[in-house]
C-alpha cells in the first residue's frame, strides 16, 4: 500500500504529504507500477488468495489511473519513445 500511495502522489492525483502540493512525475509513477509488477512476478505462488486479489486490483487501478493522467496531460515518456 505504501508503494501505491507513492504512485498516486507521483500521478498528481493527491497532494504530496510533505509539501501539500501536487506535482505529477509520470516517470516516477511508471517506476512504482513496474516495481509492483515485479513484486507480483517474484511472489507468484507464495501469496494468499486475498493478497493476490489485492495486488491485482492495485496494479489494475494504478495502470488505469496512469492512462487517464497521460490522456489529460500528455505523456513525456510516450513522446520520448516515439
Amino acid at each position: 500500500m505504501m508503494l501505491a500511495s507513492s504512485a498516486v502522489v507521483a500521478l498528481g492525483e493527491i497532494p504530496d504529504p510533505v509539501t501539500g502540493q501536487r506535482h505529477p512525475d509520470l516517470g516516477q509513477a511508471v517506476e512504482v507500477i513496474d516495481l509492483l509488477l515485479l513484486l507480483r512476478e517474484k511472489t507468484e505462488g507464495r501469496r494468499s488468495p486475498d493478497e493476490t486479489q489485492a495486488l491485482e486490483e492495485l496494479i489494475y487501478d494504478l495502470q488505469l489511473r496512469y492512462v487517464n493522467v497521460t490522456k489529460r496531460v500528455g505523456s513525456p515518456l510516450g513522446q520520448a519513445r516515439s
